[in-house]
Parts: C-alpha cells; sequence; structure tokens
C-alpha cells in the first residue's frame, strides 16, 4: 500500500483544487474572467501536461518566489533522497538526484521548445498585441534571438503583432516574420525605463538621465516624433511611486500593468489598482508587456488593442490568475504555494491527463517484481497480459 501513498496523495490535490477553480485568464484591470478569450492548448500541451503545466508555473514565478522554490525542492528532495532505505551509495546518488532535479526543471522552463497556450478571442475589431518585447540586439537579449525567431514566439501564442522595444536601439519594423514586428524602443533614463511606441531616430539620452523632472521631459521629445511613451514596470514602481502624477503633468501616455519579467511580477495588486485608477482617471492607456527576452517559452499577459486608439478603453490586458498573484504572496511559501494555484489553473482535460498519468505511474510502480528484477515497461506489460515468466 505504502507504494501507493504519494500516488494517491496527487491524485486527490489535483481533485481537491478543482473545487477552488481559476480561470485561464483574467481581465487585469476588473478581475474577472476573460470572457470572449480562452486559451487553446495543442494535443501535445494535454498529453504531457504534468509537464507543460509545471514548466509554465515555473517561468511565471515572480524572483523572490523562485529564488525560495528553488532553495526549498533542493532541501526537501536532496533530504528526502539520503534519508530513504538503501546502500550509503544509493542514497548519496538519489541526493544528489534531488538536489539537481530542481535545478534541471529550471534549466528546461526557460529553455526547453514545448507546445504552448494560445489565445484565441472571438472578438472583433481587435488586435492581440504585445507591447514590450526584445531580441538579441538588447544587451540583455538572448544571443541569437533574432527578429524573426520571436515573432515566431508570439505567433505561437495567439499573438498577432508585437512591439519590438530594445533597450535604447529603436527598431524600425518588420512585415517578413510570423507576425508584423512594430517600431519601438526601451529607453533606460533616470531610474526608468521608457517604452517608446513608434519611429524615432537615435536619441542622445543624457539630457533625461539626471533626475526625475528631466526624465520625465523624454515624454514631450518622443510626442515631438510622432511617438507615445509607456512607463514600464518595475522601474516606476520601484523607484518613482511618489512621481506619478509628475509623469501625467508631463504627457505620459500610458503604464504597464502586468509585465512578465520575474522582478516585474512582484507589483502587489494593491498598487496595481492605484495605477489603474490613475490611467482612468487621465484616460491613458493600461497595458500588458510579455517583455520577452529570449528567454521562456510562454508569456503571462495578452493585449486586445483597439488600432490607432490610446485612450483607457482601447484596451484590454488579459492575464494568467498565477502571474498576479506572484505580488501577493510571500516568497518563503512559494514551493507549495506555487504548485497549489498551477492545480487550481488547470481546465478538466488537463486535469484527466494528471489522473492518467498519475494511475499509470503509480500501477507500473506498484506491481510485484522478483528478487533482483527491475521496474521497467516489459513488467507492466506482462502482468497487463498475463504472462508469466519460466
Amino acid at each position: 500500500m505504502r507504494r501507493y501513498l504519494l500516488g494517491v496523495a496527487l491524485g486527490l490535490a489535483v481533485l481537491a483544487a478543482a473545487f477552488v477553480p481559476l480561470p485561464a485568464l483574467v481581465d487585469a484591470v476588473t478581475g474577472s474572467p476573460a470572457g470572449d478569450a480562452d486559451l487553446s492548448l495543442p494535443f501535445g500541451y494535454l498529453v504531457l501536461s504534468p509537464v507543460s503545466n509545471l514548466l509554465d508555473a515555473l517561468t511565471q514565478l515572480s524572483l523572490d518566489r523562485a529564488y525560495f522554490l528553488l532553495v526549498s525542492w533542493v532541501l526537501l528532495f536532496g533530504i528526502i533522497g539520503a534519508v530513504r532505505p538503501g546502500s550509503r551509495a544509493r542514497r548519496i546518488w538519489r541526493a544528489s538526484l534531488g538536489v539537481i532535479a530542481p535545478v534541471a526543471l529550471a534549466a528546461m522552463a526557460v529553455l526547453l521548445p514545448r507546445p504552448v497556450p494560445r489565445l484565441v478571442t472571438a472578438e472583433t475589431g481587435v488586435t492581440v498585441l504585445d507591447f514590450h518585447a526584445h531580441t538579441a540586439a538588447s544587451h540583455d537579449g538572448r544571443h541569437g534571438w533574432t527578429p524573426e525567431r520571436l515573432a515566431q514566439w508570439h505567433a505561437a501564442q495567439g499573438f498577432q503583432a508585437a512591439y519590438v522595444t530594445d533597450h535604447n536601439v529603436p527598431y524600425d519594423g518588420s512585415n517578413d516574420g510570423a507576425i508584423p514586428l512594430l517600431p519601438g524602443a526601451e529607453w533606460s533614463v533616470y531610474r526608468q525605463h521608457i517604452v517608446q511606441l513608434g519611429t524615432t531616430p537615435l536619441i542622445d539620452l543624457a539630457p533625461y538621465s539626471h533626475d526625475t523632472p528631466g526624465m520625465v521631459s523624454l515624454f514631450a521629445a518622443l510626442h515631438a516624433q510622432g511617438a507615445i511613451a509607456i512607463a514600464s514596470l518595475p522601474e516606476y514602481w520601484r523607484n518613482h511611486w511618489d512621481d506619478l502624477d509628475q509623469f501625467v503633468t508631463a504627457g505620459v501616455d500610458g503604464f504597464e500593468i502586468v509585465n512578465c519579467a520575474p522582478k516585474a511580477l512582484e507589483f502587489p495588486s494593491s498598487d496595481r489598482r492605484a495605477v489603474i485608477a490613475l490611467a482612468s482617471h487621465h484616460d491613458l492607456l493600461a497595458v500588458g508587456a510579455s517583455d520577452n527576452h529570449g528567454w521562456g517559452k510562454v508569456t503571462c499577459v495578452w493585449n486586445l488593442a483597439r488600432e490607432g486608439e490610446h485612450g483607457f478603453k482601447d484596451n484590454q490586458v488579459l492575464a494568467r490568475p498565477i502571474a498576479l498573484a506572484q505580488g501577493d504572496l510571500p516568497s518563503w511559501d512559494a514551493g507549495y504555494t506555487q504548485p497549489w494555484l498551477m492545480l487550481r489553473g488547470l481546465s478538466w482535460p488537463e486535469r484527466v491527463s494528471w489522473l492518467t498519468w498519475i494511475a499509470l505511474i503509480s500501477i507500473w510502480r506498484g506491481i510485484p517484481r522478483r528478487k533482483g528484477q527491475r521496474r521497467g515497461l516489459g513488467i507492466l506489460a506482462r502482468s497487463v497480459g498475463g504472462r508469466s515468466e519460466d
């Protein structure tokens, strides 16, 4: 019976989470389910749901919670491997595997090619848009992360267009990839990053890099070039929280309210609501940003944008609830709250996939074996088929 305890416990957790479900997507402004939009899951994603969901959940951790989750899992699995019965060499092997496995999972979440959820929407008159993404032209972009690869990354997830906003390097736009890539840049100025949407020449940043009044004067300079300016997370939250009225007075066109970068996921919902209220009052854009740099396979946010319009009601931000929760949870409990949020967010097809894998692995582990006989698919097939060995 002991062989089945882990499988039974995990199966019960998968079922229990269905009683407190999270929607696949929520409107980041209202907090309500997304309505006419949903996530389409490829067949390969569903078949491998335990792996797919786990890697997605690791991708959507805030930075502090990622550190605590990694450390807690390394300690937990290392200790379990060390104390389980067996020879000294076997215990060392298990403990080493327990330490390596969480690190390997983190690397897989960042690098492993895999099927990804795709946004689908029945709403007309909107473009599924990303306001903030990078190529290898950024100093922190992944080597070899070309505009073509960036376009493919977006297209696989249902985006219809994306702004390329490399650090201090204007992008002129392109229609040669899987989706249109729109012109933009991300300017590093005084304790703030400003996302430019539209075409401008290279800018001398010196006048905007010494103090807050100088920094916010960049908004007017961008307007003079026909571009618009969005204040990026997490900088305005960490460095200019008391200066947002100056941003508005100087002409900022909008604020990011969701950004998928690990540091930006620490943004708490109370502060998000305050920025949403500010943007609503002044009819400014509230946007979501993947902030993709070539690392990680999934986004946490999509925008349904009305073309050519830049007011508060002209963009809907749709986000994954697990990402929005990061800023409201303590870091130390990430080792168990992140898996729980993941299980709460499963659709029923994903739950069925989980339960199927749990049952198959539990059966495989529970089949009686002769002394010295290893586990394996052969013994499972012989048991199911009723064959006996001579």
